[in-house]
């Protein structure tokens, strides 16, 4: 038996995370989100009665919530604590994601207070998420915190091609992945594996219309994906990532060198097979969309 505690289980990979995991009657998986009676009611829907699926309120951006949420958990797993912590949940901003960085300063309010929501969910909240929960995961036995981080947080891959929008979600989760290795070196002593890993790739539906501009944006991306994985063949389904991703987690270990790394799905930096080659996997809200572009496929950018 293992017991999870993941945060964002409302859609995407995160729900994902939860149907596999709990489809395991012997697993235990504790899902922290934002509307909490909302998300039960999918979990109804969607899975039926999982004795071993309990979902609590949790906000990044909200201390006390997270606080609530540990003290809700301890009742349910006992003295048994938690195995694994994944730190999924995000704010995937749309003010910055077609338009490069020197564009954002046209509109400073609004690059204040997107940087600020960006930082506070994205860094602070895992702060206060894996301060909070590490108590719990002292007392597990496989003692994982696993946070959801992006290939946008990569400087190589920025420098090599030249990726000029979501300049302020790369920093956060840059700045992530840094929160992520200096909790690894607090920790790594006592057997607590932490790093953070990219997705990759994954259809998770999150995709509105574009203003010509937004598309403009998008485009020159597609340039740069295509620069860097000439050979992509497109996003894969969640539960295809899913498995991928647990397959990773399960198996990396202190010993093995995943203390404090930045890894892709794959386990890795180089010689990813899915991207030719190449390590850095994106993910995040336009991937399927670039993943058709890339295939040549005639699409219209403003609609889904």
């Amino acid at each position: 038996m293992s017991v999870y505690v993941i945060t964002g289980v409302s859609s995407g990979i995160g729900f994902g995370f939860l149907k596999s995991i709990s489809e395991d009657p012997q697993n235990l998986v504790v899902g922290l989100v934002r509307n909490k009676a909302a998300t039960e009611q999918k979990v109804a829907t969607e899975l039926g009665k999982r004795s071993n699926v309990h979902i609590l309120h949790g906000d990044l951006t909200n201390y006390a919530s997270l606080k609530q949420a540990v003290a809700d958990t301890a009742k349910i797993v006992g003295e048994r604590g938690i195995d694994y912590l994944v730190g999924n949940a995000a704010f995937p901003s749309q003010f910055d994601a077609y338009s490069p960085i020197g564009e954002l300063g046209e509109e400073p309010e609004e690059l204040d207070n997107v940087a600020d929501k960006l930082f506070k969910t994205n860094v602070t909240g895992n702060i206060h998420l894996f301060n909070l929960f590490m108590p719990l995961v002292l007392k597990g036995e496989t003692k994982k915190v696993i946070a959801i981080t992006s290939g946008h947080g990569d400087l190589d891959f920025i420098n090599n091609f030249d990726v000029e929008n979501s300049a302020l979600y790369s920093a956060s989760k840059a700045a992530l992945n840094i929160i992520v290795a200096k909790f690894s070196a607090q920790y790594k002593k006592y057997g607590v594996l932490v790093f953070s890993m990219s997705p990759g790739v994954v259809e998770v539906g999150h995709f509105d219309d574009l203003t010509p501009k937004q598309t403009e944006g998008l485009m020159k991306f597609v340039g740069r994906v295509q620069a860097y994985a000439p050979h992509f063949k497109g996003p894969i389904p969640v539960e295809g990532a899913v498995q991928t991703i647990r397959s990773l987690w399960e198996r990396a270990s202190i010993e093995t060198g995943y203390a404090g790394a930045f890894v892709s799905q794959f386990g890795n930096r180089q010689n990813s097979p899915a991207l030719n080659g190449h390590s850095v996997v994106l993910d995040w809200c336009w991937v399927d969309k670039v993943a058709l572009l890339s295939q040549g496929s005639d699409l219209n950018l403003g609609n889904r």
